[in-house]
């Protein structure tokens, strides 16, 4: 893209008030560092432990709160569930620092963002208990979201990515794809942390291998996750936004990283009595590493 080319209005929708489409915010409203939830009850829970709060402001699924701990400026945004709703709140972030809103071109001097999602998510491999506080080393994604963008690999992600797609073969047409965490957050915030793929599916019960009453086309996904091996790495989690912060992140020039609250084995059948003291335990662990 022509960086001094003018989006329109169309590509780039500004609300009167100077906001950004979905998220209604400004660009002066986010931090560089942006903690993001999927539930929106769940911003309010990150934003107690801040020292002090400036903003709050909502549209929709995206509740934004921006605050201090110490002198530290920081941001805690709700996404939704999903890739689809990854795809607007990366791009409006990337937006409301990336893009001069007046002139509606890129800034010649780009800012990247440190982005860190702390999410829930169900293990796949029976070592990892309930309770786990875990860091995707990478997000590989069973959606369609990065077939619609350009992204460059490294070599280590191309020939992983390789093994990934002989293993799945062809399965039903779905075609996984693969980014990384980013190294600098990952030594900062999970240095004594677990890690693993953590694979990214575009619904909650027959794309996470769930049995309800529809009848399912890919038998036994969990099976075909959990016995996935290349060089020391394997699948650990399944969960529904991270590959598409990683993909969409490392695509726009952002770091990222997903810590998971094991809530559930997907092996044992098992879902956690305490899920909101496992949250906690993530979020203040995360919050204590800022």
């Amino acid at each position: 893209m022509n960086q001094s080319a003018k989006l329109s209005e169309a590509d780039l929708i500004i609300n009167q008030d100077g906001s950004i489409y979905h998220l209604n915010l400004l660009p002066e409203d986010i931090a560089d560092t942006v903690i993001t939830v999927g539930d929106l009850d769940r911003v309010p829970e990150v934003s107690k432990h801040f020292d002090r709060i400036e903003l709050k402001k909502g549209k929709r699924e995206f509740i934004t709160h921006t605050g201090y701990i110490g002198s530290k400026r920081l941001t805690v945004i709700s996404t939704g569930i999903g890739t689809d709703n990854i795809d607007i709140v990366l791009n409006e972030l990337d937006a409301l620092v990336n893009i001069d809103f007046d002139s509606r071109t890129v800034k010649p001097q780009l800012k990247s963002l440190n982005l860190i999602r702390i999410g829930t998510s169900g293990a796949i491999q029976p070592d990892l208990p309930m309770g786990t506080i875990l860091a995707s080393s990478h997000g590989l994604g069973f959606d369609a979201l990065m077939h619609y963008y350009e992204q460059q690999l490294g070599e280590e992600e191309q020939l992983l990515l390789k093994d990934i797609h002989k293993h799945f073969g062809n399965m039903e047409g779905i075609k996984p794809y693969l980014n990384v965490a980013d190294k600098s957050l990952l030594e900062q915030f999970a240095h004594d942390m677990p890690t693993g793929i953590t694979a990214t599916a575009p619904g909650f019960y027959a794309p996470q291998g769930r049995k309800v009453r529809a009848k399912d086309t890919i038998s036994d996904f969990i099976g075909k996750l959990n016995s996935f091996s290349s060089k020391n790495q394997r699948i650990t989690n399944l969960e529904m936004e991270t590959a598409g912060i990683y993909a969409l992140a490392n695509t726009l020039g952002h770091k990222a990283l997903s810590i998971n609250a094991i809530l559930a084995s997907r092996v044992k059948f098992e879902f956690s009595s305490n899920p909101n003291a496992i949250v906690e335990k993530a979020i203040t662990t995360i919050l204590e590493r800022i």
